[in-house]
């Protein structure tokens, strides 16, 4: 049956001279592989050019429910970025951004909330003049709620600590080591309380960024299994120095 949905790129890989598996998130069927057919003159309509990471296309695929790979039969781009592939920052932003969700949403199905976050942050980054050096840590603090393990807050006591494995804080040390001390459990109060249009209000500095960021990436290899050290990182945290 042939389908069309709004479409993220979020991996590709090479299949000889003139195909590829591409890694989408989709807006109502959650994650999806295709097998896709790269035309090579100037008038196909699937060209390599498109499938970018994180690039917003609407594509038609077709639909068989039993098979792990899909038929890609046409793909254009929905919303054309402005600065996203020009802007170094954003460019290795958004690449992490990608890599990041090919494992953290590796299971997921039918979650267009999920979608239209990814979205719509896609879009605000790409909008944004200012430097936006937390945009990486408010994503991933923010999806985690759509996944399934958003960190609850609510019954805080100072002094308390974050049990990573639990995602709430508790009034003594776990009896293992994935929590956090008193000081990063205080702080993970801020995280929840940043968003896009606030995170430049909270100053950190660039070995404070990337310990947070190791936290994050930590919390999420505890709840998604599989969830690898992320390539990407290094080059990520390097261009934000």
């Amino acid at each position: 049956m042939l389908t069309k949905t709004n479409a993220i790129v979020l991996r590709t890989v090479r299949l000889g001279d003139n195909k590829m598996i591409a890694d989408f998130l989709t807006c109502e069927g959650g994650r999806l592989s295709c097998v896709v057919t790269v035309g090579r003159s100037p008038r196909s309509c699937v060209r390599h050019f498109l499938f970018r990471p994180m690039t917003m296309m609407e594509i038609e695929y077709d639909r068989r429910p039993d098979a792990r790979l899909q038929h890609l039969r046409g793909a254009r781009i929905a919303v054309p970025y402005a600065t996203l592939t020009t802007d170094a920052r954003k460019l290795s932003t958004i690449l992490f951004i990608a890599e990041f969700l090919h494992y953290a949403t590796i299971a997921e199905q039918q979650t267009p909330a999920l979608y239209a976050y990814t979205a719509n942050s896609m879009q605000w980054l790409d909008g944004c003049t200012a430097p936006a050096p937390n945009f990486h840590i408010v994503f991933m603090m923010r999806i985690s709620r759509f996944i399934g393990f958003f960190p609850y807050t609510g019954d805080y006591t100072e002094g308390d600590y974050f049990d990573l494995r639990q995602a709430s804080f508790v009034d003594s040390v776990p009896p293992h080591t994935d929590y956090l001390d008193k000081k990063d459990s205080a702080g993970m109060l801020t995280l929840m309380r940043m968003d896009y249009n606030s995170m430049h209000l909270f100053r950190m500095s660039h070995t404070e960024r990337n310990h947070i960021t190791d936290i994050i990436l930590h919390y999420y290899r505890l709840h998604v299994p599989g969830f690898p050290e992320l390539k990407s990182l290094s080059v990520m945290k390097e261009i934000w120095a």
